[in-house]
Order: structure tokens, then C-alpha cells, then sequence
């Protein structure tokens, strides 16, 4: 895995942001299983619901190509360290259970996590009786 390449794409991703109201923007980029690399970013809406975070925005990118299998992603905010909301850490489970999760400051200083470091005891698609 490059992940010098996936926090630069992350980077570049976050200045795509549209945040005129937080005045907070955050890029994601992914790696799935086949090599390919998708981005997104945050993008706010003025009744705030339909707002997306960058990490879902870089997913359904992903997913609707076809990808369903991700092994890491890197985000990056406005902030020194912007980690995942709980939202995006459960649909990062849905595609990614194994997934290693980057956490961007700048392209030198990042720090690393096991999903499952961030979302312990998760729930997911083998938990449901089919």
C-alpha cells in the first residue's frame, strides 16, 4: 500500500470541500482490494441533514463503481488530527471490517489505526439472521 499517495490524494481531496457554513473541510481518499484509489469530500448543505462527510462521499464513489472492499483510508481536516464521526466509522465496517484507518495531519505527520481501534465491538453484515 502507498500510503503516501492515499494522504496526498486525501489532502488534495479536502481542498474540493464545500463547507461555507462549519468553515470546515475534510478530504477522504480509500484503497479497495483491486488497487484503485477514491476520493471525496465534505459537502454541507444550508438545512444541514442532507449534509456528507468526506469519508461517505469517497465510499459511495467507490461503491458505485462496483468496489465493495476497502483496505484503508485516510482522512484529514481542518484540524490538527479529524477523526471519523460515528456514522462514517460504521459504513467504513460495512465495506472495510479489516480496514486500516489513516488519520492526516500532513503528508509527514499522520497517525494509524486498526478499524477495530476505533469502532471496537462493531456491528455488522455477518451480525444480522438471515
Amino acid at each position: 500500500m502507498d500510503k503516501k499517495l492515499l494522504i496526498k490524494k486525501a489532502l488534495e481531496a479536502k481542498e474540493k470541500a464545500y463547507a461555507p457554513y462549519s468553515k470546515f473541510r475534510v478530504g477522504a481518499a480509500i484503497l479497495t482490494r483491486t488497487g484503485k484509489i477514491y476520493t471525496g469530500c465534505n459537502i454541507e448543505n444550508a438545512s444541514y441533514t442532507p449534509t456528507i462527510c468526506a469519508e461517505r462521499t469517497a465510499i459511495a464513489k467507490a461503491v458505485s463503481e462496483g468496489e465493495r472492499d476497502i483496505v484503508a483510508i485516510a482522512v484529514t481536516g481542518d484540524s490538527k488530527w479529524t477523526y471519523p464521526c460515528g456514522v462514517c466509522r460504521q459504513v467504513i465496517r460495512e465495506f472495510g471490517k479489516d480496514a486500516i484507518v489513516i488519520i492526516v495531519n500532513t503528508e509527514d505527520e499522520y497517525k494509524e489505526y486498526k478499524l477495530s481501534e476505533l469502532l471496537p465491538h462493531s456491528f455488522g453484515p455477518e451480525d444480522l439472521n438471515n
